[in-house]
């Protein structure tokens, strides 16, 4: 089995089994290590680190938002 794939069912398993606080902390700990890496790149190279990390977060973003209106329109409680 291809390793990626591999790494990829586990995660479809641990997601299937999680609530909304394990994601809350999971996206804390990214969050934290993207200001860690942030912190060390060096200052002549931030302006293409920050537009890279625009063009990776704003299609992300988008992405994820787009799935979560449905939940924000929806009369059902």
């Amino acid at each position: 089995m291809c390793p990626f794939r591999f790494l990829m069912q586990r995660a479809d398993r641990y997601a299937a089994q999680s609530t909304w606080k394990d994601f809350a902390l999971v996206k804390l700990c990214l969050g934290a290590l993207g200001v860690l890496i942030g912190l060390s790149v060096p200052a002549r190279r931030r302006k293409g680190a920050g537009i890279l990390a625009a063009l990776v977060f704003l299609p992300t973003y988008v992405l994820l938002i787009k799935d979560f209106i449905p939940f924000l329109t929806d009369r059902e409680v």
